[in-house]
């Protein structure tokens, strides 16, 4: 069993920026950030190894970073130049071999 806590959601203005953070319990593979707006399926935004290797949505590439420090079991996700169609509730998932596992969210809200 894997715990994951995110931290670092909030409001932001539109072009404003927020960091999320991830920390599991112990290092898992893959850790994604997925997120749900109202009314809408959860997609991923974006991923990251424990190699490195990123995999991000088309809708925040070149605006969102996603890092990872292996040693804290701690992934980033960096938000850059927000939108309002950022908001939702994001979700972060850590998959490996024994399973997959979420957190419990935080909500990020992009308003003026």
């Amino acid at each position: 069993q894997v715990q994951l806590v995110e931290s670092g959601g909030g409001l932001v203005q539109p072009g404003g920026s927020l960091r999320l953070s991830c920390t599991a319990s112990r290092n898992i593979f893959r850790i994604g950030w997925y997120r749900q707006g109202p009314g809408e399926e959860r997609e991923l935004v974006a991923s990251i190894t424990s190699y490195g290797s990123t995999d991000y949505a088309d809708s925040v590439k070149g605006r969102f970073t996603i890092s990872r420090d292996n040693a804290k079991n701690t992934v980033y996700l960096q938000m850059d130049g927000l939108k309002p169609e950022d908001t939702a509730v994001y979700y972060c998932k850590g998959s490996g071999f024994s399973g997959h596992y979420w957190g419990q969210g935080t909500q990020v809200t992009v308003s003026s």
